[in-house]
C-alpha cells in the first residue's frame, strides 16, 4: 500500500467519523436553565430504548467567579421513569452530582430538579449534560488506558455507531409495527361500532314505521 492510498483511506475514515458525529449529535444534550424557587419541579425527559446507557452531570452555576457557592444554594434531584420502578438517582440538598444507568425498558426517562434554598430572592441556574448511547463512551480515556492507535479508535467508534444505528432502526421498526397494529385495531373497532350504530338506527326506524302503520290501520286512516 503506497502512502497516497493510505492517506486517502485515512481521510475517508475521518470523514465518516465526522458524519457519524453529526448524525449522533442529538444523543448529547447540554443545557442551562433557571430553577424557580419553591417546591415546583423542573423536569426534562427523553425517550430511551432498552439497554441504552444514560449518563448525566449537573451543577449549580456559580455566578461569582473565584468564590465558592453559598451553602444555602442547594437543589434536590430525582431521575426516574414511568412504570413504578424505584428511581435511578435521588439527591437532596446538593450543589452538583452525576448519575449513570442502563435503561431496563424502552420509554421516557426524566430528570427533575427542585430549588430548596431558603432565599426566595435568589434564582438558581443549573447546567445539565445528558448523554445516551454511543456518546456515553469516553474514547479519549480508552486511548490513554489501552494505548489504542487513533485509526483503530476510529474503526471502533464507527463500529459502535453502526451497531447503534441498527439498534435504533430496529427500535423504530418495532414502534412503527406497534403503531400500525394500534391503528388497525382502532379502525376495526370503529368499523364495528359504525356497523352496530347503523343497524340500531335502521332497526329503530323500522320499528317506528311498523308502529305508525299499525296505529293508522287501527284508526282506519289507511
Amino acid at each position: 500500500m503506497n502512502m497516497l492510498e493510505f492517506n486517502t483511506r485515512k481521510s475517508y475514515l475521518l470523514f465518516l467519523v465526522g458524519v457519524a458525529l453529526g448524525l449522533f449529535s442529538y444523543s448529547v444534550e447540554s443545557m442551562r436553565f433557571d430553577l424557580p424557587h419553591g417546591k415546583t419541579n423542573r423536569c426534562f425527559s427523553e425517550n430511551v430504548k432498552k439497554s441504552s446507557m444514560v449518563v448525566g452531570n449537573y451543577s449549580i452555576v456559580n455566578s461569582n467567579n473565584g468564590h465558592p457557592l453559598p451553602a444555602n444554594h442547594i437543589i434536590d434531584v430525582r431521575v426516574s421513569t414511568d412504570g413504578g420502578r424505584a428511581p435511578y438517582h435521588v439527591a437532596e440538598g446538593v450543589q452538583s452530582g452525576q448519575f449513570a444507568f442502563t435503561a431496563y425498558q424502552s420509554g421516557d426517562y426524566s430528570v427533575c430538579f427542585v430549588d430548596t434554598n431558603d432565599d426566595p430572592q435568589v434564582t438558581l441556574s443549573v447546567d445539565l449534560e445528558w448523554k445516551t448511547g454511543v456518546a456515553t463512551i469516553n474514547y479519549p480515556n480508552i486511548v490513554k488506558r489501552n494505548l489504542v492507535d487513533r485509526m483503530a479508535l476510529d474503526v471502533i467508534y464507527l463500529h459502535k455507531v453502526a451497531v447503534s444505528i441498527m439498534d435504533e432502526m430496529l427500535y423504530l421498526r418495532e414502534e412503527n409495527d406497534q403503531m400500525l397494529m394500534l391503528n388497525y385495531t382502532t379502525d376495526t373497532k370503529m368499523f364495528w361500532l359504525s356497523f352496530v350504530s347503523f343497524l340500531v338506527c335502521f332497526s329503530v326506524a323500522g320499528l317506528q314505521l311498523w308502529h305508525l302503520k299499525t296505529f293508522f290501520e287501527k284508526k282506519k286512516i289507511i
